[in-house]
């Protein structure tokens, strides 16, 4: 299972192959204009530093982050600042202290792009990373600190680096996860 999820968000990304004699990371401002992503870099900060969620939700939809509504941004946490419009978010989400939402990875030749999709109710803990391509399924839970590369069925908790699942639906988790 775990590999076909995989397999299904390297399917979703969209790979762009660079030049050049230095990593891809060097042509990021053939990829984006350094203008927008300045302008993105600062509604960020400003969305990262607010208490107020109305005014995190309001700042990110600006850049064109997909918000749905009651959804919650602990502090710190952090969308993706070349590709925020890439991001769409379902009602009553939470992004914990500190998570980071990546639409987009720099490899040595190449860069990929993809969406990430948050759906309804699905939380997401402090400091974890979702990569690009990935869906977190309804009412779907991500532990803190985990590292999020494949998709998250709906109604499922997955821990670790890379996360796996711990627990599904109507399941307790064992008492050697906890």
């Amino acid at each position: 299972m775990t590999d076909e999820r995989d397999e299904r968000r390297r399917e979703r990304l969209n790979s762009v192959r660079t030049g050049g004699p230095r990593n891809s990371l060097w042509s990021w401002p053939d990829a984006k204009s350094p203008l927008v992503v300045m302008r993105n870099y600062v509604v960020i900060v400003l969305a990262r530093i607010s208490p107020s969620l109305r005014l995190k939700n309001w700042l990110l939809s600006l850049l064109g982050v997909t918000v749905g509504t009651g959804v919650a941004w602990g502090l710190e946490s952090t969308p993706d600042v070349f590709w925020p419009e890439r991001i769409t978010i379902g009602d009553d989400v939470i992004v914990g202290y500190d998570a980071t939402l990546l639409c987009h990875e720099f490899l040595q030749d190449e860069y990929r792009l993809g969406d990430v999709v948050l759906e309804d109710r699905a939380m997401v803990g402090a400091g974890a990373i979702v990569l690009p391509g990935v869906t977190v399924g309804e009412d779907a839970q991500v532990a803190a600190n985990s590292l999020v590369a494949e998709d998250v069925p709906a109604h499922t908790t997955v821990a670790g680096v890379p996360a796996e699942v711990v627990s599904e639906a109507g399941e307790e988790p064992d008492a050697a996860d906890s």
